[in-house]
Formats: structure tokens, C-alpha cells, sequence
């Protein structure tokens, strides 16, 4: 499973890293350290507290853009179906929903967890790895 520095949480949440970094010090999101002391967040972990935050869990308002229409971030739950899927990301305070082909899923190796970029144009939404 990836896992996911403080800053690159931050990043996926939306807010600075002082502000992931308070919420991983009061507990907010689980961390371990890795083999040179750096703390880390697992996808799963991030994945369930972003949906939180989402939802108005957070401290702080978290300023966003969606510059060039991408919404970096990460995965929250993934429904495959015989032939369709849907993929769910939330990126910072952002939460998209994405139809798409089981096959492409499965090509992907789209997962809860991943970091992913939602690309939007029109009424279609275009999902890649980030």
C-alpha cells in the first residue's frame, strides 16, 4: 500500500503542511516512521480522514483551485461492476465522481488509497495517475 509524507498529504488535502502536520500531532490521521524517521500516512488512512475533511472535518477553510481544470488527489472508494465502474476521489474539499469502463479501472490499477488526478472538460471527467 503507498503512503504519503505530511507534505504530500497536505497537498492532496488542500491545506498547508503545518496544518496536516497539527492534525497528524493531535491524532487526526494515524502515522508511523519509516526507516530514516520520516513520519508517513498510509493510502488507507489518508484516504478515510480526506473524506472527513471533506465534509467539513477540518480546522480551516482550505483555499483551492482548479487550475487548468485537474483536481489532484486521492482515491476514496472504488465500485466495479460487470462492465462499469465508479471511482470516487477526493481532492481537497472537492469530492468527484467518475464513471468509466471496469476495464479502464483494471488498467489503471485504480485502488483506494492511489493518488489520481481528475481532468474535467464539458460534462466528462477524465481520470489518470498522478
Amino acid at each position: 500500500m503507498q503512503s504519503y509524507t505530511i507534505g504530500q498529504a497536505a497537498r492532496l488535502l488542500g491545506v498547508s503542511p503545518d496544518t496536516a502536520r497539527r492534525w497528524a500531532d493531535a491524532g487526526r490521521v494515524a502515522t508511523h516512521r519509516d526507516e530514516s524517521g520520516k513520519r508517513l500516512i498510509e493510502g488507507r488512512d489518508l484516504a478515510a480522514f480526506s473524506i472527513e475533511v471533506g465534509q467539513g472535518g477540518g480546522e480551516e477553510e482550505a483555499s483551492y483551485t482548479s487550475a487548468r481544470n485537474a483536481f489532484p488527489g486521492i482515491v476514496t472508494a472504488v465500485k466495479l461492476g460487470d462492465v462499469a465502474a465508479q471511482v470516487e476521489i477526493q481532492a481537497g474539499p472537492h469530492r468527484l465522481v467518475s464513471l468509466l469502463t471496469r476495464e479502464a479501472v483494471e488498467e489503471l490499477g485504480l485502488e483506494v488509497g492511489m493518488r489520481a488526478t481528475a481532468r474535467v472538460k464539458s460534462t466528462n471527467v477524465h481520470i489518470d495517475l498522478a
